[in-house]
């Protein structure tokens, strides 16, 4: 085989088979070039998530809304590059973080507003007060 009877045959198979939609995606609407996601909505490039709105390039997330690139992660919300991270909001680069709102470049933190640590019980009453004003659910 030459590379010009290559570039025609893999031309072919291109056409032939075409947009696969979201394979062994299940109740997944919206959704473009998703893989074995369950329930999500409006997803872009995701991969074995479940209940993920509107995010793109997501993997094996759970409960997570707007967000982008984040992976292991759950109950994000508008996060970018989280990894392995559980109830962020609107927080970027931060691994292994739990309970952090506003926060950036974190490494195994919780309880942070702005990169600021605060005890358990202040951290939900600033928070709760935070999102009611940014109208965030």
């Amino acid at each position: 085989m030459d590379a010009r009877t290559f570039k025609k045959q893999l031309e072919t198979l291109k056409r032939e088979i075409g947009d696969r939609g979201n394979p062994d995606s299940f109740q997944s609407e919206g959704c473009t070039n998703c893989s074995q996601c369950m329930f999500c909505v409006d997803c872009v490039d995701c991969h074995g998530c479940n209940y993920v709105h509107g995010s793109e390039r997501c993997t094996y997330c759970t409960q997570v809304v707007d967000s982008v690139d984040c992976h292991q992660s759950s109950h994000l919300i508008e996060c970018e590059r989280c990894v392995s991270s559980h109830y962020l909001v609107r927080s970027q680069d931060c691994a292994e973080c739990q309970y952090c709102f506003g926060c950036v470049g974190l490494v195994r933190k919780e309880f942070h507003i702005l990169n600021q640590p605060y005890d358990r019980k202040t951290y939900f009453a600033i928070v709760k007060a935070l999102k009611a004003e940014l109208s965030i659910d």
